[in-house]
């Protein structure tokens, strides 16, 4: 397969947040189809997510200025729930701006609002049938990695 072309496409990561293995497999398998083979960190939890960001844990000593291009965050998550990682990320200033599309199950306008509040960039409802969840994932994916033009590092300090 070939890569999806565009300005710095291919060196683009994603880290997927996501405990529920099916939905990961969907995402991942959704991701390849469409020929978008960006590197996709995936954490199973909060803590994990939080770790590889920060560079802690596990992942101390990996190079936290390779940040995400984009954060897909589940909000149902053990140890750290999804709106605990996104205030998280939103807190600290290397991480701040990092765009944050939170995709969940949950039809609770009380967490699409808390999402929002604590700067989520967008809020997504996983579709029940895969077809249409692969789809979703295309789209998203499409924005952010190739549509969205981030701000210039030089700018980010």
């Amino acid at each position: 397969m070939s890569k999806v072309q565009g300005p710095g496409f291919e060196s683009k990561l994603i880290l997927l947040i996501e405990d529920n293995i099916d939905d990961e497999r969907l995402t991942l398998r959704a991701l390849r189809r469409n020929n978008i083979m960006n590197e996709v960190v995936v954490a199973c939890d909060g803590q994990e997510a939080i770790d590889y960001l920060f560079g802690t844990g596990s992942y101390r000593g990996r190079d936290t200025s390779m940040l995400p291009a984009v954060v897909i965050l589940d909000l149902k998550l053990p140890r750290l729930s999804g709106l605990e990682v996104l205030e998280r990320i939103r807190n600290n200033d290397a991480t701040k701006r990092v765009p944050v599309v939170v995709l969940t199950a949950s039809e609770d306008q009380g967490q699409v609002q808390e999402s929002y509040r604590l700067g989520a960039n967008s809020f997504i409802q996983k579709p029940s049938d895969p077809a249409d969840f692969s789809e979703m994932i295309l789209q998203v994916a499409m924005y952010w990695l190739l549509l969205n033009r981030t701000m210039p590092e030089r700018m980010l300090a």
